[in-house]
């Protein structure tokens, strides 16, 4: 996940820059919007005094960096996304313990971006450059870390841009910013046993047996081949169902084993390749908890060279002492 921000001063040319990134498949999210939000619960009027104003108030109220932390809350990390409308430096802090965030400071004369702003006709605008130059300034610096601090922002930002030509110009400047960032932006990229793992924690989620999820995945050449999840077999009734009497009774860990009639998660991983004609042979298993006595036969026998658990098994000594002996590799990789 990629994340630009933008500050400035009114009119600079924020918005064509959150447009220019949308284009390039940004994900745009403006902080002010966290403040119309709480403005339309009130029901009071979008206006930009009221919209500093409530602002402030949301500060004092839950922090200084209140604006960043919602907007943070709204990205996902499968996706890149353009801030707009930060104008507090305790929102940079915030932001940039994403990790991969980049402020962009945009600029232009005061006199363009008092024309910029005529143009833009808004009812509660300045109408005299006196009055625009008082209002902004009321925005420029203040010693409450809980107020807007336009000056304390741009101090903050990793790159400055100005806006006083053409369109193209100010492409060509955004486009410089991008390719600046991107020799610094570190990609996030989960590791192979990350990976599996995760995903073997996620087909877990499927087990509805009442006492213990637990599932498995076949690994050859970084290809999943099989998956299984621990449960009662095919064209019965499911154990959260009441269809394994020792489950049901939450009898104690090892004792009537003979009684379960639960497939374990390692067992139908191996057993669903089998049933549609795959080979287990040369893979690893990526499993959810250390295999018992009985899987670790099926692993050894079905040719799996390597053995990965996230947690470890309470009954797991033997197995594990069979599956040395068999000369597999076995190793924990925990994650949460």
């Amino acid at each position: 996940m990629l994340v630009i921000g933008f500050t400035g001063e009114n009119c600079a040319g924020k918005t064509v820059a959150i447009d220019y990134l949308t284009k390039k498949s940004f994900y745009p999210i403006s902080l002010s919007d966290m403040i119309r939000e709480a403005l339309k619960e009130e029901d009071k009027a979008v206006t930009r005094e009221n919209l500093i104003q409530k602002g402030n108030e949301l500060r004092e109220k839950f922090g200084p960096a209140v604006l960043a932390m919602r907007a943070k809350e709204k990205m996902g990390k499968d996706k890149n996304y353009v801030i707009d409308s930060i104008r507090n430096p305790a929102e940079v802090e915030e932001l940039k313990r994403l990790g991969n965030f980049f402020l962009v400071y945009v600029t232009a004369d005061a006199k363009a971006r008092f024309e910029r702003q005529k143009r833009r006709g808004r009812e509660e605008d300045a109408t005299t450059f006196e009055a625009f130059k008082e209002m902004e300034q009321l925005e420029m610096e203040n010693a409450e870390r809980t107020k807007q601090n336009l000056s304390g922002t741009f101090v903050l930002a990793d790159r400055k841009v100005e806006n006083n030509g053409t369109f193209e110009q100010y492409y060509e400047q955004l486009n410089g910013a991008l390719s600046a960032f991107s020799k610094e932006f570190k990609m996030e990229r989960p590791t192979w046993d990350a990976y599996f793992m995760n995903i073997a924690k996620q087909v877990a989620a499927r087990s509805i047996c009442v006492k213990r999820k637990v599932a498995a995945l076949l690994v050859r050449e970084k290809q999943i081949i099989s998956t299984g999840y621990n449960g009662t077999p095919r064209r019965t009734r499911n154990c959260g169902e009441g269809g394994c009497p020792r489950c049901n009774n939450f009898e104690e860990g090892g004792k009537n084993l003979e009684d379960c009639y639960c497939s374990h998660g390692e067992e139908n991983a191996i057993v669903q390749a089998a049933y549609n004609g795959v080979s287990t042979k040369g893979c690893t298993i990526y499993t959810t908890f250390s295999p018992c006595l009985i899987c670790a036969k099926m692993i050894i026998n079905a040719g799996i060279v390597e053995v990965v658990f996230n947690e470890k098994y309470p009954l797991a000594e033997s197995a594990r002492a069979l599956l040395d002996e068999a000369g597999l590799k076995v190793r924990a990789y925990k994650i949460d």
